[in-house]
């Protein structure tokens, strides 16, 4: 391969890495409008499928159990709460790359019926049992 066409190959991939993590950047953080009420993220997740239920893991590294709310509705399994910022008012902030502020996660469900099983907050994530009636 001649070296311009290397250099090209390279310049290329190194776009679209720069590319990628900005998308990943934007989907995990969304920076909030002036005072609005809405969510500002959406934490990651992992769903597991047993022939008894689901089991769902939710990233929430430094949520406090007491901020979040776990809700079945219809379809959906809906978690919300907040992050709150771990610094006082006269810190000065030189790097912030983890989203804080509301947030919520919209868990669209298969179809069926299903109770939430056990919850259980372990090492900074949300283990949430859904059991299939």
């Amino acid at each position: 391969m001649p070296l311009r066409d290397l250099e090209t190959w390279m310049w290329a991939e190194a776009c679209e890495i720069l590319d990628r993590a900005d998308r990943l950047h934007r989907q995990f953080f969304r920076p909030a409008v002036m005072s609005v009420k809405r969510p500002t993220w959406e934490p990651p997740i992992d769903i597991y499928e047993t022939n008894y239920e689901f089991k769902i893991m939710i990233a929430l590294p430094g949520v406090a159990p007491e901020h979040l709310s776990v809700i079945l509705e219809d379809d959906h399994l809906i978690v919300n709460g907040q992050r709150h910022l771990p610094v006082s008012a006269e810190s000065h902030i030189r790097r912030m790359e983890i989203p804080y502020g509301r947030f919520e996660r919209r868990i669209e469900l298969p179809v069926g019926h299903f109770e939430i099983g056990a919850r259980e907050f372990v090492n900074g994530c949300l283990f949430i049992s859904l059991r299939k009636i």
